[in-house]
């Protein structure tokens, strides 16, 4: 047995690289900061203050990660937007019960530190915090040699947010005859890209060279969406009922989660157009309408049922924010039926 000391770095772990990717994220972390921020990045712990102009505030979490819209990140090099995808996926998700983001803490694993492909990420994890008014506190970065293949790495996102409990959006309102909305998405966003991914390997070299005006990897991996400071900017204004994010599982599964179940949403075919990106993709997998619209948000990222009579006033509200409006569908009494119908 050899008797030469054996360090930590000689076991695959880089303290030193550790140390210098925390100064690199420091500022990029500070630009983030928002009130309630008691103790960020650097501590055992993150500290946050609930705002105190909330007078019954209610917390609100979630938690995601980019899935596997992170192997063509790796293949491609393309580093400084998955971090956006990361906080995306979870803010919308809090948006979602109509609260306001307050913070947000990641979590990077690799099998061996690459200082300035992690900065990258973590440029845009606090890209997309300071977008959505959330405070990038705190995270963890986990190198763990054998563990992950070279080059690779795994990204997971915790936020925290916060509504007044007489605000709380729970659908539970909503009525026959109030109108669907829907936002339109930057693209794919982070769901559906197994599919992407094949849809990419079985066209080959025979790729087209743009869609919807960007190349074709940058039309591929546009970052999610972020809907949140126009969103709460319109729920000030009017009476929005319910919000639905659209992930995993598209317009047909995302949006029965915000219905009563005597409930449907009746969508109009053709209402919202189909981009160049998810006309390739249907036409590349072979796949019909009902496939589409169960697997991608196809188009439409966020939707938000409103009263008839409130809803062209809010879709203005939307639009004069920056916000691409279309008005999908109504809310209609449910039969035996789906709770999401398209036609």
């Amino acid at each position: 047995m050899s008797t030469t000391p054996l360090s930590y770095k000689d076991a695959g772990v880089d303290i030193d690289a550790g140390d210098a990717l925390v100064e690199r994220i420091k500022p990029l972390a500070k630009k983030t900061m928002r009130e309630g921020v008691l103790a960020g990045i650097g501590g055992f712990g993150a500290l946050f203050e609930v705002p105190k102009r909330y007078r019954e505030p209610v917390l609100v979490s979630g938690t995601d990660g980019v899935g596997t819209k992170l192997k063509l990140a790796f293949e491609w090099n393309m580093h400084d937007t998955v971090g956006i995808d990361l906080v995306a996926m979870s803010v919308n998700d809090v948006l979602v019960q109509g609260a306001e983001p307050l913070f947000f803490l990641d979590y990077f694993a690799c099998g061996k530190l690459d200082v300035d492909t992690a900065a990258a990420v973590v440029g845009g994890i606090a890209k997309g915090c300071e977008l959505s008014g959330c405070a990038l506190i705190g995270g963890e970065t986990a190198e763990m040699p054998g563990m992950y293949p070279a080059g690779e790495y795994d990204l997971a996102g915790f936020c925290v947010g916060a509504v007044e409990k007489s605000k709380i959006l729970t659908g539970r309102n909503v009525a026959e005859g109030d109108v669907v909305l829907g936002l339109a998405s930057h693209g794919v966003h982070s769901n559906g890209f197994s599919l992407v991914r094949k849809c990419i390997e079985r066209a080959g070299a025979n790729l087209p060279a743009t869609l919807d005006g960007l190349p074709f990897r940058e039309a591929v991996m546009k970052p999610t969406r972020l809907y949140v400071k126009n969103v709460l900017a319109a729920l000030q204004e009017h009476p929005i009922k319910a919000l639905a994010h659209i992930t995993g599982g598209g317009l047909l599964e995302n949006i029965p989660r915000v219905l009563p179940d005597a409930l449907a949403a009746h969508l109009v075919k053709g209402s919202w157009p189909q981009t160049e990106l998810f006309a390739w993709l249907q036409k590349t997998a072979g796949i019909d309408d009902i496939e589409m619209n169960r697997t991608f948000n196809n188009g439409i990222g966020m939707v938000v049922v409103i009263a008839a009579d409130q809803a062209e006033a809010c879709a203005a509200t939307l639009r004069s924010l920056g916000e691409t409006v279309y008005t999908i569908g109504r809310i209609a009494p449910r039969d035996a039926g789906a709770a999401v119908v398209v036609g």
